[in-house]
């Protein structure tokens, strides 16, 4: 049974908040119906927030202490997580906030617990994604706990039709929240990368180009000048750029910059939705994108064919469970565990160009476990494979194929 604003008082419950103008009407409103608030934000290297801090100070005359939960390694931790697996959704999309979510929830709720929360408040819209990421990564982390959404909520909805009512309704306290002008559209933002959507990119007549990048730049504004980098891997994992040692938090932070203002990583998706419907977003994830393109090289070299095959399946299950909120599943974790054998070989160190959006190879050294052999891949005269042995496995093969030609399975037009 879902729980209204009513079945709230006399609860302490931990919000979810960002500090903008839905959190702090939440808050509000439950403060002004008897609910003891305490209010929780996750501090996950978003690249939009100069001052994680400014949180506090937003969210305080709405009657609420906030927590900032310090999330940036375990969330370079799961950007890490999800390069190794090469976890993209629907297009090409890095599932930058499915992740977030998974990371939040997890490092949010023993905080909560610690202030005698038994519920957990989001405030994701009854229409996308997020409000099922965070009842199910609730559900299986803290399946005591309840979960209240407030935009789900009829008797709230009725009241706060738009943002409008809701600076109405704060002004009534003295709150000041002002609106503007309306946005061209809303941003998620974190380590691994910034979704743009709603407002004016619903229109699939709007270019992606009306978004303004936060991460870097479009690749027409990127220099024009090739940037190399380099990137060692140990087992999967990036361990040096440029001859650097960097923790995974360093190594993200990083590869941002460089391939941010060299335009990289800007991505266009028209999504299918958990609950069904689609969504058209426009995606930044500069240090996934350069980070994963680099490692993909050392796969490639150290994949058999099947291998490979299985990899990719194991990669899309993976990418679907990370965005239906489904991280902790033990599909997922058993996926995982299998990824991180081809991982074990996948040790090297890549070089790429990058340029204007592009990334292009230039070297792959000291990858031990490679399968590719110059001599056997020549077209030249080499020490490699002898043509002359090919033919016995041309004349297996011809056997097949004149059977299935004489049955009348292969039909020529």
């Amino acid at each position: 049974m879902a729980l209204t604003l009513s079945d709230l008082k006399g609860k302490t419950v931990g919000a979810c908040v960002s500090g903008g103008l839905d959190s702090r009407t939440i808050a509000k409103v439950m403060v002004e119906a008897g609910v003891k608030v305490v209010a929780f934000s996750a501090d996950l290297a978003q690249p939009d927030e100069k001052d994680i801090a400014d949180i506090k100070t937003r969210m305080a005359p709405c009657g609420v202490d906030t927590v900032i939960v310090d999330l940036k390694e375990p969330m370079a931790e799961a950007c890490f997580q999800v390069i190794e697996a090469q976890a993209m959704y629907d297009g090409g999309y890095w599932n930058s906030t499915g992740i977030a979510r998974a990371v939040t929830v997890r490092g949010l709720i023993p905080e909560m617990k610690k202030h005698g929360c038994t519920v957990l408040v989001h405030g994701a819209t009854g229409r996308g994604n997020d409000q099922m990421r965070f009842e199910r990564y609730t559900n299986v982390l803290a399946p005591a706990m309840q979960v209240y959404s407030p935009w789900r909520d009829a008797g709230l909805l009725t009241k706060f039709a738009g943002r409008t009512q809701m600076v109405d309704y704060l002004a009534q306290f003295g709150i000041k929240a002002f609106v503007g002008a309306k946005k061209k559209y809303s941003t998620d933002a974190n380590l691994a990368g910034l979704s743009h959507e709603a407002e004016d990119l619903e229109s699939m007549e709007t270019s992606m180009l009306i978004v303004a990048p936060t991460m870097g730049v479009w690749p027409q504004k990127a220099p024009n000048k090739i940037e190399n980098v380099t990137v060692r891997f140990n087992k999967g994992r990036a361990v040096q750029i440029n001859g650097q040692d960097v923790s995974p938090l360093e190594a993200m932070q990083l590869a941002n910059v460089l391939a941010g203002r060299n335009g990289i990583g800007m991505k266009h998706a028209l999504e299918n939705r958990i609950i069904g419907t689609k969504s058209r977003g426009v995606y930044e994830a500069p240090g996934m994108e350069l980070l994963a393109a680099c490692l993909r090289y050392v796969y490639q070299a150290t994949l058999d064919r099947r291998a490979g095959l299985l990899f990719g399946q194991l990669s899309k299950l993976v990418a679907d469970q990370i965005y239906d909120g489904r991280y902790f599943d033990p599909a997922t974790q058993a996926a995982r565990a299998a990824i991180g054998m081809f991982a074990k070989h996948a040790s090297g160190t890549v070089s790429v160009g990058l340029y204007k959006g592009n990334i292009f190879f230039n070297a792959l050294t000291g990858c031990k476990a490679s399968i590719y052999n110059e001599a056997d891949s020549s077209m030249e005269a080499s020490d490699g494979l002898n043509p002359v042995s090919s033919q016995g496995f041309a004349e297996i093969q011809s056997v097949e194929a004149r059977m299935l030609a004489r049955a009348g399975q292969i039909v020529s037009k």
